[in-house]
């Protein structure tokens, strides 16, 4: 599957925040897929929020956390996927403390765009960086 020789037998679960911090979260999204199996997104925001934001970004996912909480999703995804890894990308020492607690690896969104070569928001243009406004009456 992956030409470069590396494994790509993991299960990567972005948090919602974090994808709105990178300049270009459809194109990481879509680059993860090259070097995992599964990838998708947690939050603990209404469905159709990340829904929303998924959907005009043209992102795939491979599971989101519906109604559900970030935890219970983290969980539901790991018996779900059985990979060799499930590595969860996030910005907050909660984020951190929420992988440990149901025995993810935790990826700082920083680490991760560095080594994923993905520009953060705080880094581009600022009208890219710019936060499109969130629809109340999304379905």
């Amino acid at each position: 599957m992956n030409q470069s020789g590396g494994s790509t037998d993991m299960t990567l679960a972005f948090e919602l925040s974090a994808l709105r911090e990178l300049a270009k979260p459809g194109t990481a999204f879509a680059g993860a897929r090259q070097w995992t199996e599964y990838v998708g997104v947690v939050s603990d925001e209404p469905t159709y929020v990340v829904t929303n934001f998924t959907r005009k970004r043209r992102i795939r996912q491979d599971f989101f956390s519906g109604p559900k909480g970030k935890e219970e999703s983290l969980e539901s995804v790991k018996g779900q996927f059985d990979t060799e890894r499930h590595v969860f990308v996030g910005t907050s020492d909660e984020d951190r403390e929420l992988a440990e607690a149901v025995d993810w690896e935790y990826l700082p969104l920083e680490d991760a765009a560095e080594a994923a070569d993905w520009e953060l928001a705080e880094d581009a243009d600022e009208e890219q960086a710019t936060e499109e406004p969130v629809r109340d009456d999304w379905p």
